[in-house]
Order: C-alpha cells, then sequence, then structure tokens
C-alpha cells in the first residue's frame, strides 16, 4: 500500500508539474484539469505498484502509461465525445501534439518521484506479526542458494521490508560449481567461476567464518572466525544453506586418497597432479609402473562423474603433443558406476547416447560394481577387480556438511525445518518435498529459487501472512561430455551433440555471476578452440 499511495502522490505532483505551463498556455478548462489530475493520480498508483517488485522500471513505465493515457484521452475518448470519428493522421495528431509531451512529462516525472517519495512514507506500525525493530535473519551458506536469499531480500528492503540480513559463509567467493571440471580440464581459468560474495549481495552484511554450533533455544549460530575467541550471532529466523561434502561411507583408503571436485582447491590439485604423472610416466622404464601413473579413475557416474571424466580425457590428450614419449593409446580412463547406466538423472536415452559417446573415445565403464577400497597404487571394486591406477577422483557420494549430523534436513512444503517455525532450509543440505511427496533434486537451478522461495516465505511470515509452498518444475537438464559434444533435455525437448553442447555453453555462461565473468569465460573457451591446454596452469613453478 506504501507503494500505491507513495506513486498517486508522485503522479498528482509530476501532473501538477507539467499541468499548471500547459493550462496557462492553452487556457485549459476546470474539468479538464480535474481529468488530467485523475489520469496523473491513476499513473501514479499504477508506477507505485509496479515498483514494489520492479524499482528500476518505474521512470519507463511512466513514460509509457503517459503515452497511452494521451492516446487513450486526447486522440480517441475526446473525439467520440464531440461527435468525432476514430482516425489518424498527421493532421490529426498536431492538435493534441502539446498534450502528449505533456503526458510523457507526466509519467517519466512520476516514476522519478514514487521512490523518493514512498521511502519517506511512515510505515504503518503495530500489524501481527511485525517487529519493532528489523527482523534479524542469519543466512548460513555463499553457494547458490543461500546467496539467492540474500539477493531476494535486498529486492524485499526496496519494496519497504525490515530486515537486517547477515550471511555467513567460510569462502567469500560464490562458486560457480557447474564449470569446476572445465577448470580441472584447463578448459578455463580459476578464478574467472568465482563470484564475490560481497558483489553478488552488496547489501547484505557479509562475515566470513566457520559456524560451528547453532544454538536454537537462544536462538543464536556461534561462529569461528580465526579470532581469540567464537562469536555469536543472535537471529529472529535462520536459513541454513551449507551445501554437502563428499561421503566416502568409511571405504578403506578412499578418503586418503581420493581427489574431490567441490572447490577450486580442488580443481587445480587434481590438474597438477595429473600433470604431474604425465611428467613422470614419460621417464618412467617400468610398465607396471607407467600403467599405474597413466590410469584415471572416475567413482560415481551421475553428471560430475561424467563431466570429469570426459575433461580428463580432453586435458592429458590435449597436451601429450608435448609428451612425444608417451603413446597416445597408453592413457586409460575407467567410470565405475553402481547402475546399470550412467546419468541416471536423464532420460535412458540420452544416458545411452553419453556412454556410446564417451566409449567411442575411449573410456571405459564398470557398471553394477562400486568402489571398495584404494591405495596408492591401485583401486579396488566390489566385485575384487584391481585397476592399477594412481588417480582416482571421487563424485560417487554426498553428505550434510560437519554442522548438519546424519541426513539431510527436513522441511515441510514451504521450506521450514520440521520442529522449527524460525529455522528454514535450502539446497543440497535440505529435503524439500514435491507436491507427490519425493525430494526435490539437489541442483543449482532448484536452489536458487528455493533461495528465493525461502525469502518470500520469510517476509510473509513477518508481515502476518502465512508461507506458501515450494512448487517448482526443472526447465531442462544438462551434461557436458567433452570434444564439443553434450547430452541435454528441455521441456521434454531432447538434444545431443553439438547442439546441446552449444546449448550447455550458452545457458551457463548466461547464468555465470557478473558481466566481467561472462566476458572472461568466453574469452577462456574462445581461446580453448584455438590453443592447446596451458601447461603451466595450476601448477608450481
Amino acid at each position: 500500500m506504501r507503494w500505491v499511495v507513495g506513486g498517486g502522490l508522485a503522479g498528482l505532483l509530476g501532473g501538477a508539474v507539467v499541468c499548471v505551463p500547459l493550462a496557462a498556455q492553452e487556457g485549459v478548462s476546470v474539468a479538464e484539469l480535474a481529468a488530467f489530475a485523475v489520469i496523473a493520480v491513476l499513473t501514479g498508483c499504477a508506477v507505485g505498484w509496479s515498483g514494489r517488485h520492479r524499482p528500476e522500471g518505474m521512470v519507463a513505465l511512466g513514460v509509457l502509461l503517459g503515452l497511452l493515457a494521451w492516446f487513450a484521452g486526447a486522440m480517441s475518448l475526446e473525439r467520440l465525445a464531440q461527435g468525432g470519428s476514430l482516425s489518424w493522421s498527421l493532421e490529426g495528431v498536431a492538435g493534441p501534439y502539446p498534450r502528449l509531451i505533456a503526458g510523457v512529462l507526466a509519467g517519466g516525472l512520476t516514476g522519478l518521484l514514487a521512490g523518493p517519495i514512498t521511502r519517506v512514507l511512515p510505515v504503518r506500525k503495530g500489524r501481527p506479526g511485525e517487529p519493532a525493530r528489523p527482523a534479524r535473519v542469519v543466512i548460513v551458506g555463499g553457494g547458490f542458494g543461500g546467496v539467492a536469499v540474500a539477493q531476494r531480500f535486498e529486492r524485499l528492503a526496496r519494496r519497504g521490508a525490515a530486515v537486517d540480513v547477515t550471511l555467513v559463509s567460510d569462502s567469500p567467493f560464490l562458486l560457480f560449481t557447474p564449470m569446476l571440471a572445465e577448470v580441472a580440464g584447463g578448459a578455463l581459468e580459476a578464478q574467472h567461476i568465482g563470484a564475490p560474495v560481497r558483489a553478488c549481495a552488496p547489501h547484505t552484511r557479509f562475515r566470513r567464518g566457520e559456524v560451528v554450533r547453532i544454538d536454537a533455544g537462544r536462538k543464536i549460530v556461534v561462529l569461528r572466525t580465526g579470532g581469540h575467541r567464537d562469536e555469536e550471532l543472535s537471529y529472529d529466523h535462520l536459513v541454513i544453506a551449507t551445501g554437502v561434502a563428499p561421503a566416502f561411507f568409511g571405504l578403506p583408503g578412499v578418503e586418503e586418497r581420493a581427489f574431490t571436485l567441490k572447490t577450486l582447491g580442488d580443481a587445480a590439485r587434481l590438474r597438477a597432479h595429473v600433470l604431474a604423472l604425465l611428467d613422470l610416466a614419460e621417464q618412467e622404464s617400468d610398465p607396471r609402473a607407467r600403467r599405474r601413473q597413466l590410469s584415471f579413475v572416475v567413482a560415481g557416474g551421475g553428471f560430475a562423474g561424467a563431466e570429469t571424466v570426459a575433461e580428463l580425457f580432453d586435458l592429458v590428450h590435449g597436451v601429450l603433443r608435448h609428451y612425444p614419449g608417451i603413446d597416445p593409446a597408453e592413457p586409460a580412463f575407467t567410470l565405475v558406476h553402481s547402475g546399470d547406466g550412467i546419468l541416471p538423472e536423464m532420460p535412458a536415452s540420452l544416458g545411452a547416447y553419453a556412454r556410446e559417446r564417451l566409449e567411442a573415445r575411449g573410456i571405459r565403464f564398470r557398471l553394477g560394481v562400486r568402489v571398495a577400497e584404494a591405495a596408492d597404487s591401485a583401486v579396488w571394486l566390489t566385485d575384487r577387480t584391481e585397476i592399477p591406477a594412481q588417480t582416482l577422483v571421487w563424485t560417487a557420494g554426498n553428505k550434510p556438511g560437519p554442522l548438519l549430523s546424519g541426513d539431510r534436513l527436513k522441511t515441510d512444503a514451504a521450506l521450514r525445518v520440521d520442529g522449527a517455525a524460525d529455522v528454514w532450509a535450502v539446497g543440497d543440505c535440505a529435503r524439500i518435498p514435491d507436491p507427490s511427496g519425493a525430494p526435490y533434486p539437489p541442483t543449482a537451478q532448484h536452489a536458487l529459487r528455493e533461495g528465493r522461495k525461502a525469502a518470500d516465505n520469510i517476509g510473509a511470515v513477518l508481515a502476518g501472512r502465512e508461507p506458501e509452498q515450494f512448487v517448482f518444475r526443472a526447465i531442462g537438464i544438462l551434461c557436458l561430455l567433452g570434444h564439443r559434444t553434450a547430452a541435454a533435455e528441455i521441456r521434454g525437448l531432447r538434444l545431443s551433440g553439438l547442439a546441446a553442447w552449444f546449448l550447455w555453453r550458452g545457458i551457463y555462461l548466461a547464468k555465470l555471476p557478473g558481466a566481467d565473468k561472462r566476458v572472461r569465460v568466453l574469452f577462456d573457451w574462445s581461446l580453448d578452440l584455438v590453443f592447446p591446454r596451458d601447461l603451466t596452469a595450476g601448477r608450481d613453478a
């Protein structure tokens, strides 16, 4: 209501500023002045109502409404009232032309004034659920879900919501994880897929540190920042968006020896390890040792596993020109997956296509088995097969981080954690039921929308309204298979090959936060099409 009232006042003021000189020039009647004032107020109310959702578009909307008001009034209704007919020509426009200028100016001025006027209007007090001070919201986690919550609250604050938001994360960057495999493969520079959290949510208080404990009774989170003592942050509402960590299920040697792919550091370490093994293998005379050095095993046949094994293949074969002592047929790549087919998240036909394309490039598959044990020089599977290899990449399981014990947090359909009215959860760490009762998949597109809905629902609760259920149907799923090929399904439309590869890159480039990052990534991709992979990136001098 504040925005509507503020817009109406802005319309009245903008109309007066424009109408007074027009009336003095043309001798406008009192009735015409009254009609102009009513139209100006209605225009302002419409602009103000729109400003609740898109404050940046109020000026453009005001100009458009001013133009429409002129067309509907001076060019149409006024002619009909005078007994004329609806016909338009350049000569017919010349007469009411000053009113066109007045309407457009009044609309634009209304859009300029609506925001400042609304912000100085008093906020109505005493509504049920509305605190006397700004509500304190603490967001734990700086991934897709957590940053989406913060960004939504910044938008709600522009509409008048009284919230004090703090985002806590152990990393100062929002990492664009869909491109992480390409960093490991050397197609992208590591710093180009990370955006500062402070830049993503510039009006949100950011605290870097690790949340070590949540005291729901006292409504505080305990933050460890590396100082002399832990810090306590009080909250009225808490949003948990901590993501997940690799789960190794207690398998012997796996946690100690496997590489993971969750952070930029993980990608850099994997890349440096692979290039170091190529250096060793070219000088190795023992065939068995050489075989171990040139064998790469990836555990897990989901998106992460398929994209990782494809990027490792591209990395190794992209630099082999610099290793004349290694035959291109020597490097061996094996994907281990417990299911009967890879990419269970996609339709079976696309999973089969992905396997066919990867097998055609020389990647081997061990399906229906799992990794059972790992050592420095070998990986053992559950069928007792031994794969001599010094590289194991683990993408076969995730679990909530150390802050959350056990399984993912169960929430209701409104994203509220079971048994806690003021604690919400979004993203991979949350088990959120869809309308059928099954959990939503842990994907970035879901985390983004869950974060926005969580902020909206907290705002609703603070305003005394009921929170709404989260309902979302995935727009599509895409998997990059390296070597300019991919698999995709968009709203039932299935694509594969080069078309899906272009689609993957176009969609994820558009979603990458920050125009500067998009330009840098596009430049990296362009270089990758022309030049071989860089041997120095991610390696010690």
